[in-house]
């Protein structure tokens, strides 16, 4: 993909294959970068997998808290249902929430993809954390306790810090899902202005015109970097959140 991003048009085309460019060219990033909307549509993703990042986590932090660390009725329950909803595909989810979100009036806004998205995310993120807050050992909640600490201050003092390798963990995965999630943005929103990146990628794939395949190349690549940063900046607590998470302490 990088490879063919600076390639020119004539070396993509070519009957006999090259690996590497004769003539590296930024003529396909600044076509990509120029293209219709595409400062539009990353504003978009943007905010839409910020906010979805946020919510998603958020939710699921203080669900996994109740369904690990309480026993009330009910936990079991929950907990297959959190299952269930995982196991459903997200294509069956797509037409009963196009007509809910329709009646709501949420289709065409960041409210209603936001919502989408958080219901994807939200099961899987709600079962991976869970099994951090299995792994501490209640003595220290006790030891809270027995300071005069009270829920708040021990869930934020005490097990954050404890387990915010798999909420960096969890992130990952609903930060790649939002980003990278193409049908239910393309369903939802109903003018070009509103859509993400993903649907602004595909824009290169016009019916009856010939595919510009180095633009096409470039823009994969600038929307392949954000995800790249990401997952290089918390790479070293990645590793550590899925090590700790494998281990019942």
């Amino acid at each position: 993909m990088i490879n063919t991003a600076f390639k020119p048009r004539s070396e993509i085309l070519t009957t006999t294959p090259k690996f590497l460019p004769s003539s590296a060219t930024f003529h396909n990033f600044y076509v990509a970068f120029t293209q219709a909307n595409f400062l539009t549509n990353l504003k978009n993703s943007v905010i839409v997998v910020g906010a979805t990042l946020i919510i998603a986590i958020a939710l699921a932090f203080f669900a996994s808290a109740a369904v690990s660390r309480f026993r009330f009725r009910g936990r079991r329950t929950i907990l297959v249902v959190i299952i269930a909803v995982q196991m459903l595909p997200g294509g069956a989810l797509l037409i009963p929430q196009f007509l809910a979100f329709n009646q709501m009036g949420l289709l065409g806004t960041y409210i209603g993809l936001i919502l989408a998205y958080v219901a994807a995310v939200l099961p899987f993120s709600i079962w991976v954390m869970r099994g951090f807050f299995i792994a501490l050992p209640k003595e220290l909640e006790e030891a809270a306790a027995v300071d005069g600490a009270g829920i708040w201050t021990t869930l934020w003092r005490i097990l954050f810090p404890l387990v915010a390798p798999g909420v960096i963990a969890t992130s990952v995965f609903a930060f790649i899902f939002a980003w990278n999630e193409y049908l239910t943005a393309y369903v939802f929103m109903k003018t070009q202005s509103m859509y993400t990146l993903p649907v602004w990628l595909a824009s290169f794939n016009v019916p009856n015109q010939p595919t510009d395949y180095g633009a096409q190349m470039a823009a994969s690549v600038l929307f392949s970097l954000p995800v790249v940063i990401f997952f290089m900046i918390i790479q070293r607590r990645l590793v550590t959140g899925m090590s700790a998470g494998a281990v019942k302490g």
